[in-house]
This record gives C-alpha cells, sequence and structure tokens, in this order.
C-alpha cells in the first residue's frame, strides 16, 4: 500500500480525524464554524492523496487537484473547486495565486493534535520518514521524533502569521 494512501486510512490526513482538526482550526481562525460547502471542501481536500507513492514528491505535490475534482462534483461550486486546490501554499504559488482559506486552517489543524496521537499515526503510515528528511537541516535525524514534531508546529505558526507562499514545494521549504 503507498505511503498516500496509508495516510488517508491511519495517517495524518486520516479521512475522518483530520477534518475535525482543520474545522477547529478554521473556527479558531474565522471566527465561525465553516459553512456546507466549505465543510465539503475541508473534508475531501487531501483525498488525492490516494495512490500516491510519496507526500512531498512530484505525485504528493500534486494532491490537491483529486480533492479539488471531489469537492466540486459534489458541490458544482467552482469557488469550493479553488478553495480546496489552493488548500497547498506549493499549489497556488504554482498557479501564481495566493494561498486560500483552507490552507492556513489545515496548517493551524496541527495545533489541535495531540503530539503523541500525530506521532503514532504519522510512524504507522511510514509519513514521519519522509518528513524528517525534508526537515533534516533543521532538526538532526538522530533527535526524537517529537523534538521535530515541536519545530514542525512552531514553524506552521510563523507560517500562518506571515502567509508565507511556498518557495521550493509542499513541505521541502518547512
Amino acid at each position: 500500500m503507498k505511503v498516500g494512501t496509508k495516510s488517508l486510512l491511519f495517517g495524518v490526513h486520516q479521512v475522518f480525524w483530520h477534518p475535525i482538526t482543520v474545522a477547529l482550526a478554521w473556527r479558531r481562525l474565522y471566527g465561525c464554524w465553516p459553512n456546507w460547502r466549505e465543510s465539503v471542501a475541508i473534508f475531501f481536500h487531501d483525498w488525492g492523496y490516494f495512490g500516491k507513492p510519496n507526500m512531498d514528491g512530484k505525485e504528493g505535490e500534486d494532491h490537491p487537484w483529486g480533492g479539488a475534482e471531489i469537492a466540486y462534483k459534489v458541490t458544482h461550486d467552482k469557488n469550493i473547486f479553488f478553495l480546496t486546490l489552493l488548500h497547498s501554499r506549493f499549489m497556488a504559488a504554482q498557479l501564481g495565486s495566493s494561498p486560500s482559506k483552507l490552507c492556513w486552517a489545515d496548517k493551524l489543524s496541527i495545533w489541535f493534535e495531540p503530539r503523541w496521537w500525530y506521532l503514532l499515526r504519522a510512524r504507522l503510515s511510514g509519513e514521519v520518514k519522509e518528513y524528517r528528511l525534508n526537515a533534516v537541516k533543521h532538526v538532526p535525524l538522530f533527535a526524537p521524533d517529537r523534538v521535530w514534531f515541536d519545530w514542525y508546529r512552531e514553524r506552521v505558526i510563523d507560517q500562518i502569521k506571515t502567509k508565507r507562499p511556498a518557495t521550493v514545494g509542499h513541505h521541502k521549504d518547512e
């Protein structure tokens, strides 16, 4: 089973847990719960990881297209298509656009994750290996996963504050 599929089934992007944390982050950021269309975008935004051999490689970076297509089929709303598609800072940069509101809620969702629960899922799916390799210039591989997780959480808050676009690709500039 490929890592993208494992992520959706029991990993970091688990299809039932991750949307809950994103909705909580949405409420924290925007002061209201997402409407039903926005909720569709939140639910499906990462489904494009299905069948992907990596999270941050070329295939993984293209994952927003799959979620956006599903969200559009459910809502028939082009705004929801773009809300979903542009949840990735990298995709937004590739398309010459700004990240959507969903991007920042997706980033902030890690603040609603207990460290142990996130790392358990990341280890089970194998995602943590790829994430750690991408962050090796910030967190050495010999450091415990919890050190990487704490670093990543802080990095995400910086991204939200500055609304910084991606420069090299999905998590590679993390």
